[in-house]
């Protein structure tokens, strides 16, 4: 049985496009295609929801996994080459379309050192797809953390994420009825509509500022 994967990371759009790719493939092969499975998460864990259905309940010995591009397996290159091989051992054959080689029927080619040559082309090639699909998330972590450096440098850290629910000074005030015990911290976070996170973040960002001035007061 034929079946697909895709994933983009939260901050891409496109899901369809993968799809629509897997599924233009097979139609032009006449394979099959029982379903494409996707997820819509970061490629550097392996922990997704679909990709595990898939990988732990679906697949079958010679069963046909097809993805658009390596990297949509995930981000990883050790991982990527323990899956490759558990997907081997498992009798399942890995399609993937940006590397073509691997879409080549080996049934076709009766030469066995032919065959050898390309199942050994097809463990370097990829290697090095999977070595640059790790590379790309390093360098997008780099960018990332150089410009929160940048921003911070330039005293715009406020506006790195999502922007903030109230201002330091307004949870302050708010803050002083859980420090004179007239509310408890649940009920002020259910007031002001804050998620757990956000809310002891604030908490710690009111500490901050009460040590710094607390100190400026002693000097």
């Amino acid at each position: 049985m034929y079946y697909g994967y895709h994933r983009v990371s939260t901050t891409e759009q496109k899901l369809d496009r993968g799809v629509t790719v897997i599924e233009s493939f097979c139609r032009e092969r006449g394979y099959p295609l029982e379903k494409v499975f996707v997820d819509k998460m970061s490629g550097k864990s392996f922990d997704r929801p679909r990709y595990i259905v898939l990988k732990e309940d679906v697949l079958r010995d010679g069963d046909t996994l097809i993805l658009s591009e390596l990297d949509r397996m995930g981000r990883n290159k050790s991982q990527i080459a323990d899956d490759v091989l558990y997907f081997q051992s498992k009798g399942v054959r890995l399609m993937f379309l940006d590397i073509p080689t691997t879409t080549i029927d080996y049934s076709s080619i009766s030469d066995e050192m032919s065959r050898l040559a390309l199942e050994t082309a097809n463990r370097v090639l990829i290697e090095i797809y999977a070595m640059n699909a790790e590379a790309e998330l390093d360098r997008n972590k780099k960018r990332c953390d150089e410009g929160r450096e940048a921003m911070k440098a330039r005293g715009e850290w406020d506006k790195y994420g999502r922007p903030r629910v109230m201002k330091k000074e307004a949870f302050a005030k708010h803050y002083t009825r859980v420090v004179n015990k007239e509310i408890d911290s649940i009920a002020l976070m259910r007031e002001l509509g804050l998620s757990r996170d956000t809310y002891f973040r604030y908490i710690r960002e009111y500490r901050g500022l009460l040590n710094i001035t607390t100190s400026q007061n002693t000097l």
